[in-house]
């Protein structure tokens, strides 16, 4: 048995983090890995979906040339084995980068294999018996694939391999309509592949206003079939399959599975942590020390089953890191809540939602994308923002949108819940014309005449005093 002062489990985005924190205060840690190194973000999540979200959106805008005055566009073809080729080259570039990072920032305290716990202090890697004063468990997670559909698993798909084929099907449902699914599913709708969207719930991409999710469903609905409300159900139809759902049904090639994560703990051996452990096989946790049940061992990253979502695996894994290294779990305060669907129109949802916010006493302010200037001239006038506001203090509480760009606006919007700004004090930023923050704007001004007079600034706004701008 050798024995170190930090064992860190898993290579991904949030152990590396952890592991620059604990490099700052000890060169007496481990990092095991079971697997390939490269983080599931490079590999097979975040960043080669965008590329082939980049290169749909390309593909589509063809639909526009006649519109605007460029001839040709019939003349244009989807290459798919290309396509994919690309999607490989540039997750390659990303993975090669990720590998480097890690193998720089472990050097030879680097262990290849699989960890299982024996008591919360001690783990094994294949025959040898490792004592750790902390340990930091930032395995990951891996997509979910039912257990009665595991028959059909030649056809079926998830975020693992569906970028490993060298060509794509002219079908593949696609089941689950979360940001993976919706964003893969409308990607290759657009490329050329019939691919139908099946969803459990009425609503998509984490949306809980009923009417901003009317808006993204009226919007991407005239781009992909989405049969939404009722379970899917896979049956064999000679060499596809038949996906069921709500009294439809669809004849595909291949099934891609989007219905979320679970996490990786198979033979991770926490029974042996002596502590309960819930439904999902994990024990309990504080998100705010990320410390499990006070035992030395602290939980980091999309394992923990909360916000799998790469800049909360990054403050997790700080978090941990941090925390591990000076022995002792110390409080944080977590960023404002953001999430984001990288579909067209863009769906984000920033601080709190609707939802969360159905017993507060709020106002809302709302702007309809269809005659915003700036989305007029692009062509890509569709969608809705709904802002939460603090009916008695003016706070900006959170929001909710299906817009074009909305990227922009909701990291505007983060900032503005993270720092407890009113609606107001939103509203004396500069908008420039002609932008698409000034449907920001308009929702804002919106918002505050139902804020109450004794919230409202002493002194005279600029705000104030603006007129509406006229539609151009």
């Amino acid at each position: 048995m050798r024995s170190v002062h930090t064992v860190i489990i898993g290579a991904g985005s949030a152990g590396l983090s952890a592991l620059r924190q604990v490099r700052q205060e000890t060169d007496d840690y481990i990092l095991v890995n079971d697997g390939p190194l490269g983080t599931t973000c490079a590999r097979t999540g975040c960043m080669p979906s965008k590329v082939l979200v980049e290169i749909a959106r390309d593909y589509h805008r063809r639909r526009r040339f006649d519109e605007i005055g460029i001839a040709g566009a019939e003349a244009l073809r989807c290459d798919v084995p290309a396509v994919l080729r690309r999607v490989r080259a540039l997750r390659d570039r990303f993975v090669s980068g990720m590998i480097a990072s890690t193998r720089e920032l472990a050097g030879d305290r680097l262990v290849a294999g699989r960890a299982s716990f024996l008591a919360a202090n001690e783990i094994q890697v294949g025959a040898e018996r490792i004592h750790a004063r902390q340990i930091i468990i930032a395995t990951g997670s891996h997509p979910v694939l039912p257990q009665r559909w595991r028959k059909y698993a030649p056809r079926i798909r998830t975020t693992d391999d569906i970028f490993e084929q060298a060509d794509l099907p002219p079908r593949i449902a696609v089941i689950g309509l979360g940001p993976v699914g919706l964003e893969l599913g409308q990607a290759l709708n657009r490329l050329g592949i019939h691919a139908p969207g099946f969803s459990l719930l009425e609503t998509i991409g984490g949306l809980t206003d009923p009417r901003v999710n009317r808006a993204a469903r009226e919007a991407i609905g005239g781009e992909m079939t989405m049969i939404l409300g009722a379970p899917a159900e896979i049956e064999p139809d000679g060499d596809q399959l038949r996906v069921c759902a709500g009294g439809s049904t669809e004849i595909v090639d291949q099934v891609l599975l989007a219905m979320g994560v679970k996490p990786n703990i198979a033979k991770l051996g926490l029974e042996n942590l002596g502590v309960p452990l819930n439904e999902r096989g994990l024990p309990a946790y504080d998100q705010r020390t990320a410390q499990v049940a006070g035992l030395p061992v602290y939980l980091a990253g999309d394992v923990n089953g909360c916000r799998p979502i790469l800049h909360e695996a990054l403050d997790e894994g700080f978090i941990a890191g941090g925390n591990a290294a000076a022995g002792s779990a110390v409080p944080y305060c977590r960023r404002t809540p953001l999430r984001m669907v990288f579909s067209d129109p863009q769906i984000a949802t920033v601080g709190q939602t609707q939802a969360e916010l159905k017993s507060a006493d709020v106002v809302v302010g709302e702007a309809d994308f269809s005659e915003q200037s700036r989305a007029v001239a692009a062509g890509r006038n569709q969608g809705l923002l709904r802002i939460y506001i603090e009916r008695r203090s003016g706070r900006v509480m959170g929001a909710e949108m299906a817009v074009p760009d909305g990227e922009h606006l909701a990291h505007i919007l983060a900032l503005a819940v993270q720092q407890k700004m009113t609606v107001f004090e939103m509203l004396q930023m500069p908008f420039y014309h002609p932008t698409i923050e000034e449907g920001l704007s308009s929702a804002l001004r919106q918002a505050a005449r139902y804020v109450p007079g004794d919230a409202r600034p002493a002194e005279r706004l600029l705000c104030e005093s603006r007129a509406e701008p006229a539609v151009c």
